[in-house]
Formats: structure tokens, sequence, C-alpha cells
């Protein structure tokens, strides 16, 4: 079938219900579909700075205090750097995958081992990190109003919640335009009080650096593990990276290093600026530990007053902690609302083949939110994210593995990305299994049910095993359970000359819009059909047969 012999339909009877309010809500942030190179206006630095700007969270001073505090500074700082360097190495493949090919990380991990609707079991665990981490970021600004304003947690858990709905509601240029024009004052609030505090106080390196935490075993193997265990928690991280490098221009001769760049920087580059604050909350911890105690010394807001303290007057102290606290929840919660109602979406309309609209799921995204703060998730926030971290690791690790070794090494996994309904097996056992097999054996050393030798490296078991079986398990198969058809239906190719998607563009003879050739194939009962509204089509007319050897 060429483009000319597509004939162009009145809607039919076989359409699926509701798919036009699917339409409409997507054309702003394209929420389950390839984001359109029409809409992809701004530049390489702008994408990158708004991605960046998306890491601002104050967890990471929590995260690294927690972990300074109980095994010392030595064993915090390399817990630190081993867990950068997996969430770099790993993030990479995944991060030029979004930017490349313009989709988000759940479109990603459908073709790259998991299948139509396999991947729906990663989508609900990137899903649970977003509300994990709003509900962190929310606790920590419900602290923060506690101590400026004498705020209730209770009623600074409701604040913290409310205030990101009107906020997130626009999709990524609302976000885009909020994360360029705060960075500025979040950088300033954050860098120069710390850089007066250690040419004030030199010593207070060498306090920091001596540490040896409540154990006070010295460096210990374990302890950097179970350290690096809650920083792996983070790996999630990067799906929320991917859903601003998405919408990147396409990579030309003329901006490729600036694509690079951002690229880079914006992806697992995230993690350099993540580890650099989770030592600089070992550092506040340390340096105000006396005068707050240890329980208070995980707060940020108690991390950044201690500081503040010593470089201006009284009066600026709590103001200016309680606007860099509430400036960096509001940064990364529209982007952990954000990206949490995109993944509760994807998953529910492939399940459901319904699409209530996105902002339904803003809304149930921070209403987890909202319980797991009431329920006081701070005070055990550690032992949340070391459970946690078993799966997000089986996940990024699986799907980076497929992409890396699967696709360029083994090839025998398909290297242009596919999402499309009808395209992929409903299930790829290459990505489920090592998926399931790498969480489940790693959660249960993490719980000492392989004695407690080996407990502390649940993370390291997460890592191993994904690593191995992902492409064992695409040898084994051969490569059979990734893709259902070759053909799409459609002569144009899908990608142009540079490799970027083909940005030609054809109308889908049911909700009657014109979309971008990735985002369209030939419908089994005749003309073109946007994947959408094939993932929305109840009757399954629309979805192409099994394709013949």
């Amino acid at each position: 079938m060429t483009v000319e012999d597509v004939p162009v339909v009145d809607r039919p009877a076989t359409a699926a219900p509701g798919t036009g309010q699917a339409m409409t809500e997507t054309l702003e942030d394209y929420t389950l579909r390839f984001a359109p190179r029409s809409y992809r206006r701004w530049t390489s630095g702008v994408v990158g700075a708004s991605a960046l700007g998306g890491i601002a969270y104050m967890a990471d001073f929590s995260i690294g205090a927690g972990i300074g505090l109980t095994h010392g500074t030595a064993n915090a700082l390399l817990a630190i750097l081993v867990a950068a360097a997996v969430i770099f190495v790993t993030g990479f493949p995944l991060a030029y995958y979004g930017a490349r090919y313009n989709i988000d990380l759940d479109l990603i991990t459908r073709g790259s081992g998991f299948g139509y609707y396999g991947s729906v079991l990663t989508s609900v665990i990137f899903a649970s990190f977003t509300f994990i981490f709003f509900a962190t970021e929310g606790s920590i600004m419900a602290q923060g109003l506690r101590f400026a304003l004498g705020v209730p947690l209770w009623l600074g858990y409701l604040v913290s919640t409310v205030v990101i709905i009107p906020m997130v509601i626009y999709g990524m240029k609302a976000l885009a335009k909020l994360q360029s024009w705060t960075n500025p004052l979040w950088l300033t609030l954050m860098v120069v009080p710390l850089a007066f505090l250690v040419l004030k106080d030199p010593d207070s390196v060498r306090r920091w650096l001596t540490y040896e935490g409540s154990a006070g075993s010295g460096v210990s193997t374990a302890a950097v593990m179970l350290g690096a265990g809650v920083c792996l928690s983070l790996m999630g991280q990067i799906g929320e990276q991917i859903d601003y490098l998405r919408f990147m221009p396409p990579k030309t001769e003329s901006n490729k290093r600036s694509w690079w760049a951002s690229v880079v920087l914006a992806g697992p580059g995230w993690v350099l600026f993540g580890a650099l604050k989770q030592a600089i909350g070992v550092f506040m911890a340390v340096y105000i530990l006396g005068a707050v105690g240890s329980a208070a010394a995980v707060e940020p807001i108690e991390q950044f007053t201690g500081v503040f303290r010593q470089m201006m007057p009284s009066w600026m102290i709590v103001p200016l902690a309680l606007m860099l606290v509430v400036l960096s929840q509001v940064k990364i919660n529209v982007t952990n609302a954000y990206s949490g109602s995109l993944a509760w979406t994807n998953s529910f309309t492939r399940v459901t083949r319904r699409y209530p609209g996105r902002l339904v799921f803003v809304l149930i995204n921070l209403s987890f939110s909202l319980i797991l703060m009431e329920a006081d998730m701070f005070s055990f926030l550690n032992n949340v994210l070391s459970f946690y971290s078993n799966c997000a690791i089986a996940w990024v690790v699986t799907v980076a593995t497929d992409i890396g070794v699967n696709k360029y090494l083994l090839k025998l996994s398909p290297q242009r990305p596919e999402f499309r309904r009808g395209m992929l097996y409903a299930v790829n056992p290459v990505g489920v299994v090592s998926f399931l097999a790498s969480s489940v054996v790693s959660i249960y050393i993490y719980f000492g049910l392989f004695g407690t030798t080996l407990q502390p490296y649940s993370p390291l078991a997460a890592i191993v095993i994904a690593a191995v079986l992902t492409p064992l398990l695409a040898i084994v198969t051969r490569g059979r359970f990734y893709l259902r058809r070759t053909d799409d239906g459609i002569d144009e190719p899908l990608l142009d000359g540079d490799g970027n998607p083909n940005a030609a563009r054809f109308e889908c003879q049911v909700c009657g819009q014109t979309y971008e050739r990735p985002d369209v194939l030939a419908s089994a009962a005749g003309g073109i059909i946007c994947s959408l509204c094939l993932s929305t089509d109840r009757t399954g007319l629309h979805v192409l047969p099994v394709q013949s050897v």
C-alpha cells in the first residue's frame, strides 16, 4: 500500500468511544504517543535546561544526610559514587532513545523487551516512583511551613499537594517556562550560602570528611552497598528526564554538539547534580548535628537554616530557607505529578482501551501522595527507598541492557523503536521475565531470606540478574517475541535521511486529525489510523493481523 493508495474516510461506526476526547487532550502534551516535529519548537538548550530544572528536589539532601549520619562520610561518599556510576551508564541509552525518537520511557520499554501489554508492569513502577517522591518533597515543604509559619503538618501536606494542581494541568509548555524562569533563583539560594560557609569555616570540611557515623565501623563494603541501595532508588528519575527530552528537536549536522550536550547533561547527567546534592546533604547534616540532633539534621529546612544562620541577619534566615524549600518542592513536584499522570494514563488506556483524560490521573497520583504524607512516610524514607530501589533497578537495567546489548551487539532486538498496538506482541518474555526475576530475587535478599550476609547486596543482585538474563533470554528465544509485524502497511519510511522520525503527515480515519509518520499505521479495516485511536479500539477491527513469515 502506498501513500497515494490510502483512502481517507469518514469516522466509521467502529471508532473507539471517547476517541475525540483523547485526540483533543493529547494535542497539548502527547500523553500516549510520539511527540511530532511540528510541536517540538524548542532548542536543545531550552529542553535541556527545563529537564535539569526538574531535579531541584530536596530529597537528595535528606538521602545523603541519612546515609552519612548512619554509615559515616567515607561510606556515604563511596555509596553515592557507586550509585551515580550505575545510574549514568544505564540512563544513557534510555535518554538517547527518548531524545532521538521522541518517545517517553514507557513507549521505549514496550519495544525493548516487554511487549505492548508487558510494559504495563513498569508503568506502574514508574507511577509509584512519582508519587513516592512527590510525597517526599511534599513532606519537606510541610516541614518548612511548620518551621517558618507554624502550619500543622497535616495541613502542610494538603497545601503542598493542592498548590501543584493548577501548575501541572497545562503540560510541557507551562513546565518549560516554570523551570527556565526559576532555575537562576534556585541556584543562587543553593550555591552562595554553601560557598560562604566553606570559606568562613574551612575546618568544617575536615570534620565532614572524618565523621564516622552512628555505626562508627570505618569503611565497609556492606555499608557502601546499603547506602548505594538507597541512592539507586532514584534510577526511575531518568523517566522524568525523558518526559522532557522527548521534545528535543531533530538531531542534524548543524546542532549535533548542542544536541548531544543537552541529552547527556539532562539525561544521565542529572545524576551528577544529584550526587553532588547528596554529598552536600551529608556535609550539612554533619555541620549542624550538634545543634539540632540527628533526627532534625536530615530535614532540609533545618539544614539550610543552620547554614543561612552563619551569613545573614536573623530576620532573613527563615524566609529565605522557606523560599528555597518551597521553590524546590514546586519545581520537582510539577514534574512528579505530570510524569505520574502520563504513566497511569498509559497503563489504564492499554488495559481498558478507554481514555478518561490525563487530568483524572493527576488527581489520582496526588491522592496517593497525600496518603503517604499523612502516614508520615518521611520518618522511614530510607527504608521505603531501599525496598523500592530493587524494582526500579530491575526495570531500568533490563531496558538499558536490551538497548545496548540486544539491539546493538547481538542484533536480536530491532534497533528502531516500536510502540504501536498490533506491531508488538502482547508480552515479550525477554524483558518481563528478566524484570520479574531481578525484582523478586533482590527483594528476597533485601528482606534477609538468603541470610544476613547477602542482605546489603540486594541492589547488586538486581543489577547482575537483569543484565545477565536479558541477553540470555533474547538468545534463547532468538528474538521471536519482539515484533508481531515488521510491515505497518505504509510504504513511507519511518525515519528520514538523517535518521530522525519522518515528519510526513497522514490523516487518521477515526479522529480525522493528521499525525506524523511514526504515529500512524494502516488499519485492518482500510485506511490509516493513529496509534492512540488504535489503542482505544475496543472492537479490534483496526488491528493488523500477525504477519506471515
